[in-house]
């Protein structure tokens, strides 16, 4: 009979002993930790669902974080947007008082307030988060608007607003202060009064004449430039006749001048004398109640026009066309690789160019071809960036034409003059411009020629007038000018910019009203500034159709609900993940006893059988 040697059972005992030993230590760090284990291969199955939600907890942290700091940027442009209001308020509320009298620099208490808080609001454009200029677009580390004492007043190289107002009122008055028309007496009977030449952006302009003067002819208005004229022919009008004549100011607004025939005497304010006895001295009488009119409105209302008008000539500018173009490929943002024409699916505009197409830019014509386009042709299947080139050459532009985000910018550093027509009206259309015509919108504009009063034309003054706003202008949405991923499908658009019309149409008003001054000792300053409060305030009035600074904060407004809602959707899905990873990883306390106790009976249970077998003597065992 052979037996067993005791140490080979004693060795497998040894390894159960380690292994139950091993066990309690695992539970012990389980209970200690609360983890199931120290690393991931000792996780379990579901360890794979723990990695996962771990991964995106990270990129809902990560969101949080960006929510955060895009919050941060909208509270202080909505902080911003409200001072722009309060400053609005508070300049409108001074343009509609009554008060009119001018201190010794010609300028009412509500002009002086206006001039600060034009400082002011120039400093609210310019309102930084952290290095980022709010106001800018895309160029957020640029100052979005010029200093405002280089916008009013303007550097030693460039001119600034008060210069182009100055410079306007000046050719729109004209030499002798009749806003820019002739006054003659043809006959004894009759008085002619027309525009000094035509097609001039100066000046009043003749809309309408209406008489019911007796015995009276009126002629006009009509002719280049235009006149009229009233003969009383020898006649005299009943007392009480009236010659009433309308005209249209640069600002687009109309006034106009009714002269009443009268016998009283004194003659009353805003009429004609009739002389019962000289007829001809009637027709004198309404020349010289004419002139009197004219040039009372010429220096009132005309005044406040042109000071409006020059806000809009400085302020009002950009130097580009911008058009967002489509290509064969719907889902295809078009690139300046794009093919001007081509068969879908390829990457081309559609329709596109065929050849004997024409593309001509202001005046000079390119041809389509076929292919070996030489000098003044394009290929058909050429680049839209070829084609932009092309046009680039052509209008000598120091900044090169781009195209970003689906949409082509063409620049130009003289947009007055900007005119690209085609014979294919439907690829143009599909370049992103909707007519046959591409024009820019109007650099800075000043007067012509020196003398101002008698300039017949504006230029574009973008190389010596102080450009206001410094920041992006280019294509698309101020508010798609700054975008952020708040979730995994979810982006937020926050940008804005200096120049939206809301803004710009604001800062514009201020300036004009605080700039302009006038003469205290002149008969006609009180109605200068009245005709400019007037303008003032309807400019800084909501209107239908126009943004309004309300406008951006609600779009802003509607960047945060979107925050607001992915936040809460990540809230909800941080406590799910978080179970999920907790399942996989956590160990039950009440388990891990429960488990821990039962190794340490069979521990002891396995070294009473250890302690048994060491002491097996060969006579015990028989």
């Amino acid at each position: 009979m052979s037996i067993s040697s005791i140490n080979y059972s004693s060795s497998v005992l040894g390894a159960q002993i380690r292994n139950i030993n091993q066990q309690l230590t695992d539970l012990s760090t389980q209970l200690a930790t609360g983890k199931l284990s120290q690393n991931y291969s000792g996780m379990g199955t579901n360890e794979g669902f723990a990695i996962a939600g771990r991964s995106q907890l990270s990129n809902i942290a990560a969101y949080t974080d960006t929510i955060t700091n895009v919050n941060v940027n909208i509270n202080l442009a909505n902080t911003a947007l409200q001072s722009l209001t309060t400053i609005r308020n508070t300049v409108q509320t001074g343009s509609a008082s009554t008060a009119q009298d001018l201190n010794v620099n010609g300028q009412t208490v509500a002009q002086n307030t206006a001039a600060s808080q034009f400082g002011s609001m120039v400093g609210v454009l310019n309102t930084q988060s952290g290095n980022r200029y709010l106001f800018s677009g895309t160029a957020f580390n640029t100052q979005s608007v010029a200093n405002a004492g280089d916008i009013i007043n303007g550097t030693t190289t460039q001119a600034g607003f008060k210069t182009v107002m100055a410079e306007r009122q000046a050719a729109d008055l004209g030499a002798n202060g009749m806003g820019r028309l002739l006054q003659t007496q043809p006959t004894p009977s009759s008085v002619r009064v027309s525009e000094d030449v035509a097609g001039s952006p100066f000046g009043m302009k003749i809309a309408a004449v209406s008489s019911t003067l007796t015995g009276a002819t009126v002629t006009g208005p009509s002719g280049s430039p235009v006149s009229f004229s009233v003969d009383l022919n020898g006649l005299n009008p009943n007392d009480g006749d009236k010659l009433s004549v309308q005209f249209t100011l640069p600002d687009g607004s109309t006034e106009q001048i009714v002269l009443t025939a009268s016998t009283a005497t004194p003659t009353p304010a805003g009429s004609f004398a009739i002389d019962t006895t000289t007829p001809a001295n009637t027709a004198t009488n309404l020349n010289a109640a004419l002139n009197t009119a004219i040039t009372k409105l010429a220096n009132t209302s005309l005044v406040a026009a042109s000071a409006v008008t020059a806000g809009d000539n400085f302020f009002n500018t950009a130097s580009s066309a911008i058009g967002s173009a489509k290509t064969s490929q719907a889902a295809t943002p078009i690139t300046g690789a794009t093919a001007l024409s081509g068969t879908a699916p390829s990457d081309s505009i559609s329709p596109g160019f065929a050849a004997g197409d024409t593309i001509t830019v202001n005046g000079t014509t390119l041809t389509f071809v076929n292919s070996g386009a030489t000098g003044n042709q394009l290929n058909v299947g050429d680049s839209i960036q070829t084609l932009m080139s092309k046009i680039d050459q052509i209008t000598g532009t120091s900044k090169p034409s781009t195209v970003h985000g689906g949409s082509i910018t063409i620049n130009t550093d003289d947009a007055a003059s900007l005119s690209i027509t085609t014979s294919n009206s439907g690829a143009l259309n599909a370049l992103g411009f909707g007519s046959t015509q591409v024009t820019a919108t109007q650099p800075p504009l000043r007067v012509g020629s020196s003398p101002a009063s008698s300039a017949t034309t504006l230029v574009n003054g973008s190389a010596n007038t102080v450009k206001w706003y410094q920041g992006n202008d280019g294509p698309g949405s101020p508010r798609s000018t700054a975008v952020a991923r708040v979730d995994d499908s979810v982006t937020v658009q926050y940008g804005a910019q200096a120049d939206e019309d809301a803004i710009r149409q604001q800062l514009q008003a201020i300036a004009v009203f605080g700039t302009f001054s006038t003469s205290p000792t002149s008969q006609y300053a009180g109605g200068q500034v009245s005709a400019l409060s007037l303008r003032v305030t309807q400019s800084l009035t909501k209107q239908p159709g126009q943004q309004h600074i309300e406008d951006i904060q609600t779009d802003l407004a509607m960047a945060q609900n979107t925050m607001k809602d992915a936040g809460t959707r990540q809230t909800q899905a941080k406590a799910q993940l978080q179970s999920i990873i907790d399942q996989a990883e956590s160990a039950s306390p009440d388990q891990v006893a429960s488990e821990i106790l039962s190794l340490q009976n069979a521990l002891q249970a396995s070294y009473q059988v250890t302690s048994n077998l060491a002491q097996l003597s060969l006579v015990k065992f028989l």
